[in-house]
């Protein structure tokens, strides 16, 4: 999702501290996008760091994340929540203290055999997967800036019947 997004908004990514970072605009809105290059389950460790370092209240994280529990391309937006068992969102929830931070689930599905899990999530798309992928990173291109602008609570009416 993050790719997609700064692909269409012309942000290039830095290699920098705990991740690559890329910034942009919205408007009026400064952007500081993050793909953290620690190991997932220590994402926090990248998420906090960066919010310290850029001084971003926590009403202005939005986190993107995978979703093994969600069928293929759904997307699913909260303003607070439970981590449902991804240990990214465990971890930032951790470093933070707080499960109250904006989030969009991407929903990947569980299409793996006992034992794959690791193998499916890093793995390729198929092709109807990636057919499929353009017309949903259309739909989560528009929610970046609709946060940034409108806010999780308007963001989620708007889009969560979307996808």
């Amino acid at each position: 999702m993050l790719d997609a997004f700064a692909e269409a908004s012309n942000i290039a990514f830095e290699d920098k501290r705990y991740g690559f970072i890329g910034r942009g605009r919205v408007k009026n809105a400064e952007l500081v996008l993050l793909k953290p290059s620690t190991f997932m389950n220590l994402s926090g460790n990248a998420v906090r760091y960066w919010m310290n370092e850029e001084k971003i209240p926590l009403e202005n994280l939005l986190v993107l994340v995978d979703d093994l529990n969600l069928p293929f391309g759904t997307i699913r937006i909260r303003k607070q929540g439970s981590a449902g068992g991804h240990n990214g969102l465990k971890h930032i929830e951790q470093v933070l203290c707080t499960p109250n931070y904006a989030r969009v689930r991407f929903g990947i599905g569980n299409e793996y055999t006992r034992g794959a899990q690791i193998n499916f999530v890093l793995g390729d798309w198929n092709s109807n997967e990636t057919q499929a992928l353009a017309d949903k990173f259309k739909i989560t291109n528009e929610i970046i800036p609709s946060f940034c602008l409108q806010g999780i609570d308007r963001t989620m009416n708007q889009y969560n019947n979307k996808s």
